[in-house]
C-alpha cells in the first residue's frame, strides 16, 4: 500500500505569505523593522519554508522543492544582512548593494513565473505579484525614492495575502475532498 502524505504546499505557502505581509507592512510604512518581523524571517519565513522544501523533494515536486527552499534561504539570508553588521560581523550592504540583492532575487522570481503558467492562477498571480514587488524594492532602493518603498509594501502585502489565500485553500480542498475556494 502507497503511503499518504501531507501536502508541504499550504506550509510553505503559508510561511511565505505571512513573513511577506508583516515584512511590507513595515515596508508601507505602518512600523519599523523589528525583533518580531527578523524572529518571522528566520523561523517561519525562512525555517518552515524550508521544511516545506524538503518535504516537496520527497514528494519529486521540483519546483516546489526550488521554490521553498530558496525563498526560505532567502528569508534567512535578509535577516542577516539586518543582524550580521548590527553584531560586528561585516559592514551593512548599501542601498546600491541591496538593490543587487533584491534584483537577483527579482529575476529568479521571474524565472519561477514562467514554471507557473500551466499551474492554478493564484499561484501564477503570487509569482507575478512577487516579480513586482521585487522591481519595485529595487527600484526604491536604486533611486531612493521612498513613495516607490511605500507602494512596494501595499503590493507586497497584496502578494503575502495571495499566498497566504492559496494556502488556506489548500488545505481546506485537502481537509473537506473537494475545492471550498477557487485556486
Amino acid at each position: 500500500m502507497e503511503t499518504k502524505y501531507a501536502n508541504p504546499g499550504p506550509l510553505g505557502l503559508a510561511a511565505f505569505g505571512m513573513t511577506t505581509i508583516l515584512l511590507n507592512l513595515h515596508n508601507a510604512g505602518l512600523f519599523p523593522v523589528s525583533a518580531m518581523i527578523m524572529v518571522m524571517g528566520v523561523f517561519y519565513g525562512g525555517t518552515a519554508q524550508v521544511i516545506a522544501g524538503i518535504l516537496e523533494f520527497k514528494k519529486g515536486n521540483t519546483f516546489g522543492m526550488l521554490a521553498f527552499i530558496s525563498y526560505g534561504f532567502f528569508w534567512i539570508a535578509l535577516v542577516g544582512t539586518w543582524v550580521f553588521p548590527k553584531l560586528g560581523f561585516m559592514a551593512a550592504p548599501s542601498a546600491f548593494e541591496m538593490g543587487w540583492f533584491l534584483a537577483v532575487w527579482g529575476l529568479f522570481s521571474v524565472f519561477m513565473t514562467i514554471g507557473t503558467l500551466n499551474s492554478s492562477r493564484v499561484l501564477t498571480f503570487v509569482f507575478g505579484s512577487l516579480d513586482l514587488l521585487f522591481l519595485l524594492l529595487v527600484i526604491r532602493d536604486w533611486t531612493g525614492n521612498e513613495l516607490v518603498g511605500r507602494i512596494a509594501g501595499w503590493e507586497g502585502i497584496v502578494c503575502g495575502a495571495s499566498a497566504l489565500y492559496l494556502a488556506m485553500a489548500e488545505m481546506l480542498a485537502d481537509k473537506h475532498g473537494k475545492k471550498l475556494l477557487p485556486f
